[in-house]
């Protein structure tokens, strides 16, 4: 009898041990989908010593206007300018979701209160809405993102919100873009877009973007890209074909603007500073935010016809990788060739002050000269900028380049800009 007792203690207490074990562990599972919210909130001071060509209440600031005298022979742009702003602040989701396809499905959308006009400024506009498809060589990106020839990863770190614009490609095209990593430090990108924000030049009484929706061909973009810990190097060319017409002197019309441009960049960063270099040439930059456009030829009873004008830029930025304290110079520079055919009758293009040849004038160059000091702690930077931009005018000549009497003007802005990142 006792021996059994014995041997059922045993048993029940094996049975007790087994029903309060502790499981095997589990493989957490990946979450399906994740949402994340990023963004800031930017407010700008902003002195300015002259008139400008200028957006959203002076804001983002191009380049100085051309002297023009009045009666008494004083320079009605000679006329200082100051603002506060808030509208640059950004709110931004990033989104991830089931896989596709084999492919790691990703999502953004951002987008800021600079507004799409004057009249709109203080309103939400839309700068980025991007699927992208991620394979492990391959990539594939649909929707509105930077134009291919704004890099990311290389661009001045101005303090302003020019963003080295006029030197330097700014905006988003509606876009496909497939990139396949050669090897793990090169890779290759082609991307096939239409012009958005911002927008081409507009010929005579053409709607909006009217240039780039004529067309059947988007502009087409390829670029190499390399790129480790501390360098990144790249090398792109472009082809665009823009029609701005269906009707041309009551007659229909074909015509095209046809352009090329090729882009070269690179990076060096360590922990201490960073340099980046970058250069441009090319021809209807106009959407770039950049000089240039295209000219249109006309003779009596027939389409008007086009050429583009030709633009050549660079800049340079150094600065501190401090973690507190950072400052930072850039300078950039630009340059109008125009079309390189006499006899243009019209000009769609920026930095000209008029649309035909009378008594108008035009940029030749334009060349910035900038200091920043970044104080940062936590999601919180201060930045002080002082910036000089020089402009020199010409008057016009028929192929839409600087002539005779070449004057140079200058603007010094001075910033103070608050961010709070989140």
């Amino acid at each position: 009898m006792k021996k059994l007792v014995t041997i059922s203690f045993a048993v029940l207490s094996f049975y007790g041990k087994a029903q309060t074990a502790t499981p095997a562990p589990t493989t957490p599972t990946e979450k399906e989908w994740e949402v994340s919210l990023y963004g800031f909130v930017r407010s700008d001071y902003i002195w300015d010593t002259r008139k400008t060509a200028q957006v959203r209440e002076y804001n983002l600031s191009l380049y100085p206007l051309d002297k023009a005298l009045d009666a008494n022979g004083t320079d009605l742009n000679d006329a200082g300018s100051s603002n506060f702003l808030a509208v640059v602040s950004r709110l931004g989701t990033k989104i991830k979701g089931p896989n596709v396809w084999g492919a790691k499905m990703t999502g953004n959308l951002e987008g800021d209160f600079f507004g799409n006009t004057e009249s709109s400024i203080g309103l939400f506009r839309l700068r980025q809405a991007t699927i992208n498809m991620d394979w492990q060589k391959t990539s594939l990106t649909m929707g509105q993102t930077w134009y291919p020839t704004f890099i990311p990863e290389v661009f001045p770190g101005v303090a302003n919100f020019n963003t080295g614009i006029l030197f330097n490609p700014f905006g988003w095209a509606s876009q496909v873009r497939l990139k396949q990593n050669l090897t793990k430090e090169l890779s290759f990108a082609l991307t096939a877009y239409k012009e958005r924000e911002f927008t081409t030049p507009t010929a005579n009484t053409a709607t909006q973007n009217a240039a780039s929706t004529n067309s059947s061909i988007p502009t087409l973009h390829g670029q190499f890209q390399f790129k480790n810990k501390n360098w990144i190097a790249g090398l792109g060319a472009e082809y665009k074909s823009e029609q701005p017409l269906t009707v041309s002197n009551n007659l229909a019309t074909t015509q095209k603007v046809n352009s090329t441009s090729v882009v070269g960049y690179f990076k060096y960063s360590n922990d201490k500073f960073s340099i980046k270099g970058y250069g441009i040439s090319g021809k209807n930059m106009y959407n770039l935010v950049m000089l240039g456009g295209f000219a249109g030829y006309t003779q009596t009873g027939e389409v008007e016809k086009y050429e583009a004008s030709k633009t050549t830029s660079f800049w340079f930025d150094i600065a501190s990788n401090g973690k507190k304290i950072a400052p930072g110079l850039f300078f950039g520079k630009t340059s109008n060739g125009g079309t390189g055919k006499d006899g243009a009758t019209a000009f769609y293009m920026r930095g000209i002050n008029g649309t035909s040849t009378a008594s108008t004038r035009v940029i030749d160059n334009v060349w910035r000269l900038s200091g920043r000091v970044d104080f940062k702690q936590n999601k919180f930077r201060l930045s002080p900028e002082i910036e000089y931009t020089a402009a020199t005018w010409g008057d016009l000549k028929s192929d839409g380049s600087a002539g005779d009497n070449s004057k140079t003007v200058g603007n010094v802005r001075a910033l103070i800009s608050c961010v709070y990142y989140f």
